[in-house]
């Protein structure tokens, strides 16, 4: 059975394009890029998305409760028979609901290795601490800020004349990597989840 896949962005999208990248390489064999939402119009990663011909939808949150703005997003995910949501870069809690509605079938990667630096600025988080290696984390996405289940993580080492634009480049480049990656993982095992440890 195929796969079909739903990213959420807010901006760039430049892990939505390695993750399209992959399936259209068959990295990530049964799978479906579906649909692209972003929460802003202006995103330039809906640009991208048109020139490859996935459909897109636009679902703005401004004036918007969270759960109003999540309900519109769940209609159009179930509308679109989606089995799998990838946040990336989507700059937004998801409610309660949004998540009871799709169970351990939201993904969420983000740029240290968790549960270090959650958050906004991870990599400004991780030079301002001082330390010496950091990463980047993919996990399945519960009602906290970037705490749920871990799925895959990649180490990248802080240089000491690392900015916070250079360590964020790099982090970047690996995330390219890792999300497919676990995707992957996640669409093709029957994986095991038992105190918040997975066994795929």
């Amino acid at each position: 059975m195929t796969s079909r896949i739903a990213i959420l962005i807010s901006g760039r999208g430049s892990n939505m394009l390695a993750l399209a990248d992959a399936i259209e390489r068959g990295e990530i064999p049964r799978a479906e890029l579906a649909l692209v939402i972003s929460d802003h119009a202006h995103a330039h990663g809906l640009t991208h998305a048109h020139t490859r011909g996935i459909e897109t939808l636009v679902i703005e949150r401004e004036g918007r409760t969270r759960d109003a703005h999540d309900t519109e997003i769940i209609r159009a995910l179930e509308a679109h028979d989606i089995h799998f949501i990838c946040l990336a870069g989507y700059m937004r809690l998801l409610s309660p609901s949004f998540i009871n509605a799709f169970p351990n079938r939201i993904l969420n990667i983000h740029p240290s290795l968790l549960p270090a630096f959650p958050g906004l600025h991870a990599q400004r988080q991780a030079l301002d601490y001082g330390v010496k290696v950091t990463g980047c984390t993919v996990h399945f996405v519960d009602e906290g800020l970037d705490s749920g289940a871990i799925i895959a993580q990649t180490c990248v080492p802080v240089l000491d004349d690392d900015t916070e634009e250079t360590l964020s480049a790099r982090i970047l480049a690996e995330e390219h990597k890792l999300y497919p990656r676990a995707l992957k993982q996640i669409i093709d095992a029957k994986f095991e989840m038992q105190d918040r440890r997975i066994r795929l």
